[in-house]
């Protein structure tokens, strides 16, 4: 039955994501934040040490502090909150390829996932392109939650796979390179849609300031 409700959970909101995730994404930045903040902070401590996701006090505590600092800074300051969400997708996306290539644990994969979190973070900065990049990123994500839906209710992954390794990236990549090639063509489905449906839409930082108060 939980397998039932993660699936659907996954669906519904990887549906939402893929295909209107823009303006999603803009009104909930700060909570965003925080949940970015603590992932970068649980899967660190998860990587450096060697233990699982959220295994360990040390791990949930330096997971809330961060993401203490990413609601922040979101709330604070719109271009940085954007940013640091950015940088959490890419180290996600760093630590999820390195597990394709037979990387589980340990402190090359945070590395190559702080590197990874790094750039994209920078990118988001001085190109400029925060909604092209926003866009990409919810449609990105979308797409891997609906895939997501789809392996729970085959049986090709367990809640309790992704409790243990706190990347729902990894599942997608790691089971086979059909699902990579169908991440990628939704991806791009939902980006051209977001493109589409928000081509005159524009969120301004006055009306995101209105909208937490």
């Amino acid at each position: 039955m939980s397998t039932i409700f993660a699936a659907l959970f996954a669906g519904l909101l990887g549906l939402a994501f893929c295909f209107y995730g823009y303006r999603i994404f803009m009104v909930m930045l700060p909570i965003w934040g925080f949940f970015g903040g603590f992932w970068l902070g649980a899967m660190g401590t998860s990587l450096i040490l060697g233990t699982g996701f959220l295994s360990t006090i040390f791990g949930w505590m330096v997971g809330f502090g961060l993401g203490l600092v990413g609601a922040i800074l979101s709330y604070l300051f719109y271009l940085i909150g954007v940013a640091w969400i950015a940088g959490s997708f890419g180290a996600a996306l760093g630590s999820g390829f390195m597990a394709l290539l037979g990387f589980e644990a340990g402190f090359l994969i945070f590395v190559v996932a702080l590197s990874s979190g790094i750039m994209v973070a920078l990118l988001t900065l001085i190109t400029g392109f925060q909604r092209p990049m926003i866009m990409a990123m919810t449609a990105a994500g979308g797409a891997k939650g609906m895939l997501l839906a789809v392996l729970l209710l085959l049986g090709r992954v367990s809640v309790a796979d992704l409790q243990a390794t706190g990347n729902a990236i990894q599942p997608v990549l790691h089971d086979s390179l059909f699902w990579l090639v169908a991440w990628i063509v939704l991806t791009l489905i939902g980006l051209t849609v977001q493109m589409r449906v928000h081509r005159e839409y524009t969120f301004s930082k006055e009306q995101f300031r209105e909208a937490w108060g």
